[in-house]
């Protein structure tokens, strides 16, 4: 039961559906329903690239004049001073390299990468139609929540996807993409503290949560004990809204193990914890588990709260 697998495919099926939905995805609509969030960080990465990338050319074309330069000013020899010069000049490559490279990144990040994770782990469920109502926990710009609902809509399924949204205007983009995309009647959009949600015990067949419990806590800075415990309690609260044998899928940045122990502290079932992807320069991870029908208490054992 305390079991961590780690795994490194999402299976024959998966790969298959994985494969099947890029081919056919229209990524101008994509970025049209979702938009760019946060595009002043890879705006301003692929400016600094630039600049970077034109002063290491203007280094070697004009390497001989920047050597006499070095030379004139450092008081250094001839060699000294090409060696300062073509030092500087090979760093500076290096990091116009390094900024297009990150720059990169968080563009794929933005919208490419979480619309691919968000059909990972839509796949990570095995029977969709007979889910009557899933959770998509801190919905962001609701990528995850309408590939949910697109699945539900494809399976024929009567049920629906909630989204816990962070503010009314939030909520309100939310359903606007999910109109955009054909599943409204399948989404539903609500306010709420991810710390205490507004659900009762056993309410949802599937959780999921995409690039959002790192930051629950933040205010108390990201390492701090307090933090720590605001995410574990999230964690804990979406144990206690899952129905028993239903499933959860969460995928973020940052602090896995810890959502890995408090998981195992739960009695969850079935616990895997994906292979690494990088994710707007860092590496994440998608954990799954299964909450047990039935926890049968030991000799001695004192039953857990799902808090």
């Amino acid at each position: 039961m305390g079991r961590v697998e780690r795994f490194f495919s999402l299976g024959e099926e998966g790969k298959g559906m994985g494969k099947m939905s890029t081919a056919n995805w229209d990524w101008t609509q994509i970025y049209a329903i979702y938009g760019m969030d946060q595009w002043q960080t890879p705006a301003f990465l692929f400016v600094y690239a630039v600049s970077f990338s034109i002063m290491s050319v203007l280094f070697l074309v004009y390497f001989d004049p920047i050597c006499s330069c070095f030379e004139a000013i450092l008081l250094s020899s001839p060699a000294g001073a090409r060696f300062a010069a073509g030092f500087i000049g090979f760093v500076m490559a290096i990091s116009a390299a390094c900024l297009f490279y990150a720059a990169g990144n968080f563009l794929y990040s933005a919208v490419p990468l979480q619309y691919e994770m968000a059909h990972r782990m839509v796949s990570a469920v095995s029977d969709w139609s007979r889910v009557r109502s899933a959770l998509d926990l801190g919905c962001g710009r609701g990528i995850l929540l309408n590939a949910i609902a697109t699945q539900l809509k494809k399976t024929g399924s009567p049920g629906c996807v909630v989204g816990l949204a962070q503010g009314n205007s939030t909520a309100l983009s939310i359903l606007r993409t999910a109109k955009m995309e054909g599943v409204q009647e399948y989404v539903t959009c609500r306010e709420g503290d991810a710390r205490r949600l507004p659900f009762q015990d056993s309410y949802f067949d599937v959780v999921t949560s995409a690039v959002f419990i790192h930051t629950v806590g933040k205010e108390h800075g990201a390492r701090t004990v307090e933090a720590a415990a605001e995410r574990m309690r999230v964690v804990g609260e979406l144990v206690r809204v899952l129905r028993p044998g239903g499933v959860g899928v969460v995928w973020d940045l940052a602090h896995i193990p810890e959502y890995v122990r408090r998981l195992q502290e739960l009695r969850m079932e079935d616990i895997h914890v994906s292979e690494r992807v990088t994710a707007f320069m860092v590496s994440s991870h998608m954990v799954t588990f299964r909450k047990p029908h039935q926890h049968v208490l030991r000799l001695g054992e004192v039953r857990l709260e799902w808090r």
